[in-house]
């Protein structure tokens, strides 16, 4: 366990962004621990599968940088997370407890990690005891929070203790060490698609990993654009915390990603995770992506039964209509279609809603997970047919 240590660092593909940095000294690693994807449980309390369980949700879909064994959240232990999540059955139970956990295991896991996104962005007193649980087992700890945990007295001198590290995706780098933007995100030659959304923990980041898989499955080389914890978490090789950056930076520390991205990988199309809604007054995120991305395109996610923002009972969902409207005027670029999110809906209300939406938008309209992933390929396609021809950059 001890070797695995500096597998928060070095894990198959190292992610550059805002995360922090080891918590104990540099060691000797045995060489197997640098190969190896660290496993990890999941911690989910009373959230799983609900919109403040979403980094639990979204490691359950898709992990590259670690390989998840469990998810921990008592009110649905002993249930099938992907069933849960997607009636879909896969490995990964859910178990009631972290002993639970361990003791499914068949050794201790690597990497604890605490998957949800609370409003308020900090420990509860309750989830506070079960992370120093997991440190004196002797697990790496991975958190998503605002609160950031390296800087915890009480759990940072349990991690000392237990030689263990502590990663906190959203901690910035120092400012010194940001960029500003200086347009070198013009000399991308990458068809860039940002993904966003009219609400906060609607499905953006899973219906642009879906796409990325679906581009390169086709032979159009694509590489997603982290902007958020949970994709740092799920391995983005490229990619920042925006809510984490200060204002000033965070167009240029997009486009620094985004250029990496491209001279590192030349790839055909670099998909840009979004984060909150352009039209969301408690949200600026949006704003900087489409400023620091400059995409040349946009997908929207839309759910059709919010009826209201996330976390904000009074303040009344958009329409797509009126969020596409937004995007263009606040932007050059172009909304190339619509992406539901199904929460709450029967399928043939998700069925009636494409064919509504689509008609009234005069856009392609789908669902990333409950029609066939073809449909999203073929709304980029259709939009840029060059992509098959090797020439990405056609007009809409």
């Amino acid at each position: 366990m001890k070797t695995e240590i500096q597998t928060v660092d070095t894990v198959r593909r190292p992610v550059r962004g805002v995360q922090a940095p080891p918590m104990i000294p540099d060691k000797q690693v045995q060489s197997s621990s640098l190969t190896q994807i660290p496993t990890a449980v999941v911690y989910c309390e009373g959230n799983f599968a609900k919109i403040d369980g979403k980094t639990a949700n979204g490691l359950v879909r898709h992990s590259e940088a670690y390989k998840i064994i469990s998810v921990i959240d008592s009110a649905r232990g002993g249930e099938n997370s992907g069933q849960v999540l997607d009636d879909v059955i896969n490995t990964i139970p859910i178990l009631g407890s972290l002993d639970a956990a361990v003791a499914h295991a068949t050794s201790m896991p690597d990497t604890f990690i605490y998957g949800m996104a609370p409003s308020t962005g900090r420990l509860s007193k309750a989830d506070r005891s079960v992370v120093l649980d997991a440190i004196a087992r002797g697990m790496n700890i991975v958190s998503g929070l605002h609160e950031y945990l390296s800087d915890d007295t009480e759990i940072a001198q349990a991690a000392s203790e237990q030689q263990v590290a502590i990663r906190d995706i959203r901690k910035p780098k120092l400012s010194k060490d940001m960029r500003l933007f200086d347009r070198s995100v013009a000399s991308v030659h990458a068809l860039r698609i940002a993904v966003l959304g009219t609400d906060c923990a609607i499905g953006k980041r899973t219906t642009a990993t879906v796409l990325a898989r679906a581009l390169n499955a086709k032979g159009i080389k694509t590489v997603l654009v982290g902007t958020g914890q949970t994709g740092l978490m799920q391995g983005a090789k490229y990619g920042v915390a925006m809510d984490a950056v200060p204002p000033q930076f965070c167009c240029g520390e997009l486009e620094g990603a985004i250029v990496a991205a491209s001279e590192a990988e030349q790839p055909d199309v670099i998909l840009i995770e979004g984060q909150g809604a352009l039209s969301h007054p408690a949200f600026c995120t949006s704003a900087f992506i489409l400023r620091g991305s400059q995409p040349d395109a946009v997908i929207l996610q839309h759910a059709p039964k919010r009826a209201h923002r996330c976390d904000f009972p009074n303040m009344p969902m958009p329409t797509p209509a009126s969020e596409i409207a937004l995007i263009e005027a606040f932007a050059d670029t172009k909304v190339i279609g619509v992406t539901l999110n199904h929460e709450g809906m029967s399928v043939a209300e998700i069925t009636g809603t494409i064919a509504a939406l689509s008609e009234k938008l005069g856009l392609p309209v789908t669902d990333a997970l409950s029609r066939p992933t073809a449909h999203l390929l073929a709304m980029v396609v259709a939009a840029y047919p060059g992509l098959q021809q090797g020439t990405p950059k056609v007009a809409v």
